[in-house]
């Protein structure tokens, strides 16, 4: 049996992507010009020959470096950590902390976050502006809320291993571990920097959140969009509608995303028919995520910070520009990407960016945010337990 290591995969793969053809049998050059033996025969054009030939060269240089380093590195290699490493190093080159390869394990963790139970500290974290690993938000009840960890607190490392904001789900994957295990959090809270152990538990997210205020007021927190949020929020929505309310609050503050489709789900109880957000990809081509129910009786506000982010921006954008409700707070995070997850055969996998979305009227939702149609800056004391 042949084995084929990762990097020369990647490179045979993309070599069949250019040649435009499954099978490889023999190449011979004429002029400028390839000719491939694939049954009836396929020509490439110069353009497209001169393209494989960078790619050659290219991926050939990788393969001479790692026999190099192999040979003449002056401790024995791990061959596994060195292709891992190039793999990573493939997607830090684009530059972008949403895309990146993941080890088997980082991809296990991945998706088990995904479901909304996990076993870890119990915070969200995000790839802040400051170029670290900032908090978003601990998670009410959870072990790092418990621990004194806040909102805005940077990670500088997890158990003594120095993160930044690139290496975002790397450093998520490493504060997870086993239930009863400890992790040491090295945080940076202004000028101060000090180390806090905490005790990992099984986290359930419960992303959503409701009770009734004064004046026949309901108020809804969704911290997250994760695979029963929008089943939760519909069965909030029904408990405050029973309890008497005649308009609500939604407090979308400090929720990171999430579920692109659990907003869109949550839109649809929000909104009349229509355009929620919509994609465009690399090649320029659209698609729309829409309505297609009516919208709840109810009246209602939203409220947005700069902690909201992502999905929670997609269903901010989509109720501003149909006029659903007010968003009242100020300008959200800008993270106007979206990224798609893959396995790979040996159940490592990528994150990586393929979509960038707009607002129903079309703005550039990424760097940008969202401004609220009432702008009010709230302090960090107006985050208590009435929201």
């Amino acid at each position: 049996m042949i084995k084929i290591k990762k990097a020369t995969l990647i490179f045979l793969i993309i070599l069949a992507v250019v040649c435009g053809a499954a099978g490889l049998y023999s190449l011979q050059t004429t002029g400028l010009a390839a000719k491939l033996g694939m049954g009836g025969g396929h020509v490439l054009s110069d353009e497209q020959y001169q393209e494989y030939r960078h790619l050659s060269k290219t991926f050939g240089k990788a393969d001479e470096l790692r026999d190099y380093i192999l040979k003449r590195y002056y401790v024995d290699v791990d061959e596994d950590a060195l292709e891992t490493g190039m793999l990573k190093g493939l997607f830090e080159g684009l530059g972008d902390p949403y895309s990146y390869y993941m080890t088997p394990s980082e991809y296990e963790q991945t998706m088990i976050s995904l479901t909304g139970v996990y076993s870890g500290v119990g915070v969200t974290i995000s790839a802040g502006d400051s170029g670290y690993v900032e908090v978003v938000t601990p998670t009410k009840g959870s072990p790092a809320e418990e621990a004194g960890i806040r909102k805005g607190d940077l990670i500088m490392a997890v158990d003594g291993t120095e993160y930044i904001g690139a290496d975002l789900d790397t450093c998520a994957a490493a504060i997870r571990g086993p239930e009863g295990t400890d992790v040491t959090l090295t945080i940076r809270r202004g000028d101060e920097i000090f180390d806090v152990t905490i005790t990992r538990k099984t986290i359930i997210a419960q992303t959503v959140d409701y009770r009734m205020l004064e004046d026949e007021i309901g108020y809804i927190s969704i911290s997250g969009f994760e695979d029963n949020t929008a089943s939760d929020f519909k069965a909030a929505l029904a408990a405050i509608r029973e309890e008497g309310a005649k308009s609500f609050v939604l407090d979308l503050r400090d929720n990171g995303g999430g579920l692109v489709d659990a907003a869109v789900e949550i839109a649809d109880v929000l909104l009349d028919k229509g355009v929620v957000a919509y994609t465009e990809d690399h090649d320029g081509n659209k698609d729309y995520y829409r309505t297609s129910s009516g919208r709840t009786e109810l009246p209602y506000v939203v409220l947005v910070n700069e902690g909201s982010a992502s999905s929670s921006e997609i269903l901010s954008g989509g109720i501003k520009d149909n006029a659903g409700g007010p968003l009242v707070g100020v300008t959200t995070y800008g993270k106007g990407i979206i990224q798609t997850v893959e396995q790979l055969t040996d159940g490592s996998g990528i994150k990586m960016t393929i979509l960038q979305y707009y607002s129903p009227n079309g703005s550039v939702i990424h760097k940008n945010g969202i401004e609220p149609n009432y702008v009010v800056e709230l302090t960090d004391d107006c985050y208590d337990e009435s929201g």
